[in-house]
Parts: C-alpha cells; structure tokens; sequence
C-alpha cells in the first residue's frame, strides 16, 4: 500500500461505500478477519480494546443487517485510527481481499465546485478538477440534463442568465471508473442597472444587492417579501416577523400564498456568510380584512373606508402582541490561556473555546476566539470587545485558564504573568463588568473557568462601584476558594465546566435556569463531588435567554458598525491558485482555527508530465508569529497541532498552523517553494518561489499588539454580594481520571507522561504553597470524538460548524431523484 493517497486520513472519515466493502469482507473471514484485527488492536497501547469491547462487537451478529467489523472500526476510529495504522494491521494479518478495498481509487477528484449567488449578466464560472490513472473527460449536469458542450473542468456561462440558476453537477470519467461532483446551487439575482458592475468585485465578500418591500395586503393574497445576496459560497437566508425567526423561511423568497391576519407585522431577513453577518431592512407588512362597519344603517365599508376612518393608520389593524424580549445584537469573547510562560501549562482551555464558540454561532452570537493572550492582548481584545457591545446587546464574556479571586473580585491570570502574580498583572473581571455596564447593555454573561484560591501574594482590594442592574449573571466553574479542573488525557477533552455547560447551552431557557441545570449535571459527576461545584450569581430580573432573538433597536447604525468590525477580525485570505513557469499550478488555501489560529494548506493541482516528484511547501514567515518549523508542512492537520479543525480541511495537502496572529506587526507576508525532480536531469532538484502577501489575516487586523490605553480596565472592583447557590456534594470514590487544577501560582507541570494508560491525579501547587490530596473514582475519561451517524455508521462531517456547510435541503432531495434516473454511462 506504498502508493496509497490517503494514509493519513482517520478510519471514520473514510467513505461509506469503502467502508461497507471492507466490513463485508472483514465479517465473512473466519481466521483474518475482524476477530484477528480486534486481537492484533488490542495488543496495541495507541487504540487499545478491551474484551469487553470485543463482546459487544460480537453482538451484533444478532441484529438485522449487524457488523462485527463496523463496531471494531467505529471504535478504533473514535481512538484516532488511520488508514495507515489500518493497513499496517491487514498486513499483518495476511488479509490481501481486505487490502484491496483500501488500494487508492483510479480517479479522485480535487477540487469541488462550489455554490454561488451572482448577478444576472455577469460571467459564471463553476470548477472541478479531478486525476486519474489515464486521461479524464468531464460532462456537466443542471439537474437530470447534459449542459451542451460542457466538456471541460471549468463550467462557463458568459453572461449568466435568468434561467440559468439551479443546480449543477459534474460527471468525471476516467476509463470505466465515474465520481460524481458535490451537487452546487447557482442563483441568479435580477437587479436593475447591475450589467456595469464587475462581477469578481461581488464574488468574494457578501454584498446585499436585493431589499424588502413594505406591503398591504388583503387577506387570502398572497404574501411575498424577497431579498437578495451575492457571493461565494453562496449565501445562507433566515426571515424573522417582529423578531422572531420564521419556521422554514430560509430562503431568498418567503411566501405565504394564502395570509391571514396573524402573518402581519415586521419582516427582515438575516443573511449569512462564513465570515459576515448582515441584516435587510426592516419592512412592515399590513393585511388587512374585510369588514362591515355599522353606520347609520346597514351597508358594507371596503378596507379604504375603514382606513379612512381609522386616520388613515396601518397601526390600527395590528394585533397587540405581546412584547417579546430579544437583544439588539449578541456579542461574545471567549479567551483560553494554555499555553503559560511561568505556570503550568493546561489543555483543555482550547478545546472548550474550540466548542463554545460553534455552539454561541448557532445562537447567532458574533463570536470572538482567542488562544493565549498576554496581558496588554488580553486588555486590548478587551477593548475591542467593548466597542463592539450597545443598548440592547448581550454581551457575554468566557475565560478558561489560571485564576484566582481575592476579597470577591475575579481576576484572570494572562500567559505571561511573572511568579508569583499580583492584580497589576492580571485582568479583573468586574472592572469589565463596569464597562459593559456603561454600554447599557442588555444582558451581561460572565462565564469564567478558572480557580477561585485566594492569591497570597496579592492583598489589593480598591473597591469600584457598580451601577445597580437587573441583567447580571455570573456563572462560575467552582465555588469560591476552590479549584476548577480539566481532565487530563493523552488526548483532547473539555474541561469539567464545558462538558456539561455545552450539553445545555442551545437550550430555550433563562440563562439562569440553564446554568442550573448544569450545576444539577455536575453534581453527579463522580470525578469532582465534594471538589468542584459550579456557582452561579445573578442579578437577572427578567426571563432573558442567549436564544433570544435579535431585533435592532434605534442603535441599528451602532449595531452595522460593530458587524463590520467583527467581520474585519474574521476576513480569511482567499484561496488562490499559484502557476509556476514550469507549468505547475498550485492551490493555496486558508482556515481559521481559532480568530488568532490561520491554518495554510498548499495542494498540487497540475504538474507537468515530465515531472517526477512534484513538492510545494511555504516558509519564511515574520519571526512574530508562533510557527514552529518543526511542524510547517506536514501531511495530517494533526502533525501540524491541528486537532480541532482536522476533519473540516481537504485531502492530500500540506498544512500548517500560524497561531498567535495577534503578534503579528506588518502584513503576513511568506514564501512558496515549489520542488520539482526532472527525470531527464538525472532526478535533479529544481525549485520556484513566490512570494505571497495576504494581508493582515483575522484578528491581526485589530493590532492588539499595541500598546495599552491606561484606562479602568486596568483597576480593581469589589463585586456587590448577589445571590448565589452551589450544590453540596458527598465524598469522592476512587476514579481513574487525571484531575488538573486550573489554579494560580502552580509549581508542577511535569506528572503527566503520555504513555499512562490509567490516568494519574494530581493536585499543583496553589499560591499558599500547600499541595492537596490525590483522589480517584472509576468512571470513563471525556474525550474529544468526531461525531457518528445514528446508526453508527461513519460520517464525513465532526457535527460542527466552523465552516459553511454547501449542501442544502434541495440538494439531497435532488441527489435521490438524480441518482435513481440519470443512466451513468462512459463517455
């Protein structure tokens, strides 16, 4: 399997049609089959399955259409198996029909086309780009029929019309082998007077080019608002009545072809990018009825009588209904320090702000993620977090890291404070809260993972007053003069906070009511009774939920500004394809991690025939930036320190992960090699470079690295007493979880050695020096999984949305009806 092109790629990510193959084979083999691979995997100290594993894999004999070997396989990959480590195993084995079903297909497709909105008249481009084995022939689909003279990898329509939108789809051929394309969805826009703009211009960033219209209707007319976006992918619509999301209204047209009175009110449209966020206008729709209006003897009166005797108001037929809380807009920053100068490092910051953040973007929070700040960072993401808050906004605030609280006041330990530490050296969380409060905002959310152990070293305590507010709540990881943990594993996982606040966050309820619920959970988790219970205190007067919808208030001007100020910290690069002079072509393309995290990832696209080896790799990026050179250009997202976001990147690239873009001085500017070994130059090596400039990416457009603006960010505040409640719990049993303080001040960072198989405990040292006691229980270690369909199949997707998803309903609809007609026939 030496010339296998997906080695790297984790079991459960591969296809299902392979998948189903190789299970078929493994389940019908009685001495190399999945018995023997289970055995071979249990030997194994990386993916180690127990008997008890084993059982329950033989079980499934006993169910309909059951898999021994889809078990294994399932379980092997949550344990991070490759198809590397996969082959190794079948090797061993001796199981060459099962080798076979992993040998690389004769045609693999590269790139995907993607979907787009544009405007009638302009020029439409759609791409695929697939190798194989012997030369490849193209035939492109709208719907179930052929597009005329559509041989070619690119699709062009120049200039795009009307009844050229709808969905496409390409055939590759390469001998008697065919792949399919991903379906894309073309739209295209009629707007008035657009044939002079120029279409890349509109391409990139999303731009509204289509507003609402107010109307008044009868009832029983046909009720129909429109909007309209272009960009690429294509844009995503949500419409909202009086502030409130429409149920199944997530397209460009919302109609409703018979109204009734109740469909009356104001309708706007959210609309939707990977990187921006933006709202049409506000419209009022009127639907009036028809009514008889006694006079001074009977006779019918027409709405326009009615209105005229009215005062000509459309308020007088509205409904009063009652006032609905929402937010002008939602804000969070969430910020996990890991990676500490002088204290012990943690892990499990990165993952739960990894999770927080996809879970706050489905509430439709503007999300801002960073790792690893240091102190002026920290307060200068402060400040532009302020800026992006007003009347009305919910505002929420998220830490994972170091900390301590001193006399009630919370303070967040940056990664690089000295040791020991002093409130000087560290952010207070209720000088922010007053801050926030001068916004007059409408809910403020401080969610804070981190120790609350007293600082020895810091006796402070000025005291800043708060204003007396009825939309405060603090939800603390632990109770006061206690540690918050994480669990430690030789893999990735949340901390004990995160892991129940994450199974909670989406629900539809008072935050408060939330964040009892999962000070409920916690208080069943063996690992941390009588050690680790969740606080909360709240000032909360109102039934205020982070689902609440958003409706801009007379701030709509203050509200657009912030947008674009959040969008401007989350702009990625565009992808860009790199033509070298000896005829290769290079795809470079860009992720965001984390809003300080930008992952670059370099693809061969075509390299000339004559070519033997063909390598692109960057360099030479600006010696702010945390790049390790030890870890640039590899092949797995995973070799690179790219775990979170690993199974959203495409395939057979190079990666490599810049974090810490909030260092970054000057534009990013860094260097692509190319390598190329002719065989008529005796394999010879030859290189190209280019350099490449992409601006300031992400957060590196804000300069956090400027200096601090000594404002009050900087002095302490004594927290009013509110209520409080913390759940008690009973004395711990043992376990077999590896508990680690988030505390301040701590000492060993060393105790943790990767090739535990039972996790230790241990306690750091806290700032009064003392060491606390080691303790155990027996329940199973959280770790951080890519998701599984319901039936336990493998799914080419970790459930997460830290990308835009193409597909939509129509497409799979399309894809059945596609499939079941279309007669796949080679050219």
């Amino acid at each position: 399997m030496s010339d296998s092109l997906d080695r790297s790629t984790k079991i459960n990510l591969l296809r299902e049609s392979l998948v189903k193959k190789l299970c078929e084979v493994l389940d019908k083999s009685s001495n190399k089959g999945w018995r023997k691979l289970g055995d071979l995997v249990g030997n194994d100290r990386r993916f180690k399955v127990s008997s008890d594993d084993m059982e329950m894999c033989s079980l499934k004999v006993l169910e309909l259409e059951g898999s021994p070997s889809r078990t294994l396989m399932r379980l092997m990959g949550e344990r991070g198996c490759t198809t590397a480590h996969l082959v190794d195993y079948l090797q061993t084995l001796g199981n060459s029909e099962a080798l076979q079903c992993l040998k690389p297909s004769a045609l693999q497709i590269l790139i995907q086309p993607q979907s787009v909105a544009l405007i009638c008249g302009h020029n439409l481009r759609l791409s695929c780009h697939a190798v194989g084995k012997s030369p490849v022939q193209y035939q492109w689909f709208k719907t179930k029929e052929e597009v005329p003279n559509s041989f070619s990898s690119d699709l062009v329509m120049s200039p795009v019309r009307l009844q050229d939108a709808g969905f496409y789809i390409c055939r590759v051929n390469c001998g008697d082998t065919v792949e399919f394309s991903q379906w894309v969805q073309v739209d295209v826009l009629n707007v008035t007077g657009s044939c002079g703009q120029s279409y890349h211009s509109l391409e990139g960033r999303l731009k509204l080019v289509i507003q609402p219209q107010s109307q008044r209707l009868h009832v029983g007319e046909t009720l129909q608002v429109e909007c309209g976006a272009v960009g690429r992918p294509i844009p995503r619509y949500q419409w909202h009545r009086n502030g409130v999301p429409v149920p199944n209204a997530t397209k460009r047209k919302l109609m409703i072809p018979h109204s009734m009175q109740d469909h009356h009110g104001r309708y706007r449209c959210e609309i939707r990018s990977s990187t921006e966020r933006m709202w049409t206008n506000e419209v009022d729709v009127v639907i009036a009825p028809r009514i008889s209006v006694q006079v001074s003897e009977a006779m019918e009166c027409s709405e326009d009588d009615f209105y005229a005797i009215g005062g000509g108001s459309s308020e007088f037929f509205l409904n009063n209904v009652p006032e609905q809380l929402h937010a002008t807009d939602k804000v969070a920053l969430l910020i996990g320090n890991l990676s500490y100068q002088n204290h012990p490092q943690l892990k499990a910051p990165m993952v739960d702000v990894y999770d927080l953040t996809n879970l706050l973007r489905q509430l439709n929070f503007q999300v801002v993620s960073l790792l690893d700040l240091t102190e002026s960072e920290m307060r200068n993401a402060v400040d532009e977090f302020l800026l992006l808050l007003h009347k009305g906004v919910y505002g929420l605030l998220y830490y994972a890291g170091h900390g301590y609280e001193n006399y009630g006041n919370s303070f967040m330990v940056p990664v690089d404070a000295p040791n020991p530490y002093r409130s000087a050296n560290c952010l207070c969380v209720q000088s922010i809260l007053r801050l926030m409060q001068e916004k007059e905002t409408g809910l403020n959310v401080f969610l804070l993972d981190m120790c609350r152990k007293r600082n020895i070293h810091d006796d402070s305590a000025p005291n800043i007053v708060l204003r007396v507010t009825a939309n405060i709540v603090f939800g603390y990881a632990t109770c006061q003069d206690a540690e918050a943990f994480e669990l430690s594993s030789s893999g990735f996982t949340n901390g004990v906070f995160v892991k129940f606040l994450k199974k909670r966050l989406l629900d539809d309820e008072k935050i408060t009511v939330v964040l009892d619920r999962v000070a409920e959970d916690m208080g069943q988790f063996d690992a941390t009774k009588g050690k680790q219970a969740l606080e909360i205190r709240s000032s909360l007067s109102e039934r205020r939920a982070l689902t609440d919808p958003i409706l801009p208030g007379d701030s709509a001007d203050l509200a657009h500004a912030g947008s674009l100020q959040w969008a401007k910290a989350h702009e990625l690069p565009e992808s860009m394809c790199l033509n070298f002079d000896c005829g290769a072509q290079i795809k470079l393309g860009f992720a965001a991690e984390f809003s300080n995290v930008l992952v670059i990832y370099t693809h061969i696209v075509k390299k000339p025939e004559d070519m033997s080896v063909c390598q692109a790799h960057v360099t030479d990026f600006s010696q702010d930036l945390d790049v390790d050179p030890k870890e640039m250009n590899r092949e797995t997202p995973e070799e690179t320190g790219i775990y979170l976001l690993s199974s959203n990147l495409p395939q057979h690239c190079l990666y490599t992960r810049v974090s810490s873009l909030q260092k970054l001085k000057e534009e990013l500017v860094f260097t692509v090699c190319l390598q190329g070994t002719f065989a008529a130059m005796d394999d010879e090596s030859v290189h190209w470079t280019k350099s490449i400039n992409i601006g300031k990416p992400l957060i590196a457009r804000l300069d956090l690295n400027r200096p601090v603006r000594r404002n009050s960010c900087l002095h302490t505040c004594m927290m009013p007493h509110s209520p409080s409640h913390s759940p008690c719990h009973s004395p711990v049993p043992e376990h077999h979880l590896h508990l680690h303080y988030k505390s301040h001040q701590a000492q060993d960072c060393n105790r943790l050695s990767p090739q535990h198989h039972y996790l230790d405990v241990f306690e750091h040292q806290g700032a009064a020096g003392g060491c606390g006691d080691s303790f155990y229980d027996n329940v199973g270690q959280s770790r951080y999984e890519p998701a599984y369909d319901s039936a336990g199949g493998f799914s080419s997707s970790p459930g997460r949305l830290s990308i835009p998803i193409e597909t939509t309903d129509d497409i799979h609809e399309l894809q059945t009806v596609f499939i079941n007609s279309l007669q796949l026939q080679p050219q």
